[in-house]
């Protein structure tokens, strides 16, 4: 280490770290919840109450009056399928149906503790949440003298020695994390809660990496590498960052389902050779391959549209059949049919 012989280890800085434990607090919280209200589900099956087949969402407001009434003692179907009547889809026959079942104090006891319990937890996700959102917001007397240092910056005229070493894209400007949110957020696939929780593991900076495929490589997104005696044995990824790993395939598996995108082209190529699970991690590569410019750039992300592929087989097509035809010793010459025409 002393020597130089070794590369230093990516370590954040104190705020990025803070910021990062907040991210995955977060994380760790809602799968809590999760999991309490897979408790719920439990208890409702134990009582052979059918709630979860005539509602969309069991901890809806119409399934959070249900299920509070019943951990009261409301054992009535008609007066508690009243209560949701109006608020779903399910009529009144259908709720009486669902809500006829075998409920003991045991039930409503454990029904009561699951309901406290996803309260308190909601309201921590909630204060985390705020926590998260102040330091993503700087105050705007921290904003403006900044702004004015940019400005200065910007008109006074850069030495010649520093614009020969680096060029302007290799050392932007300071970037702000709400300006960071706002340029992940145009990518296809990653909402703002998902933004947040990537800017939290790798930062603004992405000098620290010198390219992106090392960036893929730290995140564990890119193929292995695993090769005996020439043969490659294996190409499965490395574990990486596996905060970062999670949130890059739930944005890819997002982008799968949108239309006329570039991201949901490519999932869907991959998915029908390679299968679903190697498809999302491909593009959760491409994903973080964008993130990786945008952030070093300062730039939006430019959909390239679902026909790129097609376009790049058609051209690569033209070009492998002049070839041939040059081989056999004709010269040709390609117009669209109605520029010929």
């Amino acid at each position: 280490m002393q020597h130089g012989l070794l590369k230093a280890s990516f370590i954040p800085c104190a705020p990025q770290r803070e910021l990062r434990d907040l991210t995955r607090y977060r994380v760790r919280l809602t799968e809590e919840k999760a999991r309490e209200v897979n408790r719920v589900q439990k208890t409702l099956e134990d009582t052979n109450l059918k709630l979860g087949d005539v509602v969309s969402d069991i901890m809806g407001k119409a399934s959070r009056l249900i299920l509070q009434a019943i951990a009261d003692g409301e054992t009535d179907p008609g007066r508690l399928a009243a209560l949701a009547v109006g608020r779903v889809h399910a009529t009144q026959e259908q709720l009486e149906a669902a809500l006829r079942g075998q409920v003991t104090d045991h039930h409503r006891f454990l029904l009561a503790e699951h309901l406290t319990q996803i309260r308190h937890l909601e309201q921590a996700i909630e204060r985390v949440t705020a926590e998260i959102t102040r330091r993503f917001t700087p105050p705007p007397s921290e904003e403006t003298p900044a702004a004015q240092k940019d400005e200065e910056a910007r008109q006074e005229p850069a030495p010649a020695s520093a614009e020969a070493e680096e060029p302007a894209s290799c050392s932007p400007a300071a970037l702000s994390w709400s300006a960071a949110v706002v340029l992940l957020c145009s990518i296809p696939g990653i909402g703002e809660r998902t933004a947040i929780g990537i800017l939290a593991e790798i930062g603004l900076n992405m000098q620290q990496f010198p390219t992106a495929a090392q960036l893929a490589s730290w995140a564990g997104v890119c193929p292995g590498n695993h090769e005996s005696a020439g043969k490659r044995l294996s190409g499965k990824t490395r574990k990486g960052n596996p905060w970062l790993r999670c949130l890059l395939v739930q944005a890819a598996h997002s982008a799968s389902h949108q239309k006329q995108c570039y991201l949901a082209e490519q999932y869907r190529r991959i998915a029908k050779r390679r299968g679903a699970k190697r498809a999302a991690i491909a593009v959760a590569h491409s994903i973080l391959v964008m993130i990786y410019h945008l952030l070093r750039n300062q730039t939006t992300y430019q959909e390239k549209g679902e026909t790129f592929f097609e376009e790049q087989e058609r051209q690569g097509a033209e070009k492998r059949l002049v070839r041939q035809l040059a081989r056999l010793g004709y010269h040709v010459e390609l117009q669209p049919i109605a520029l010929a025409g």
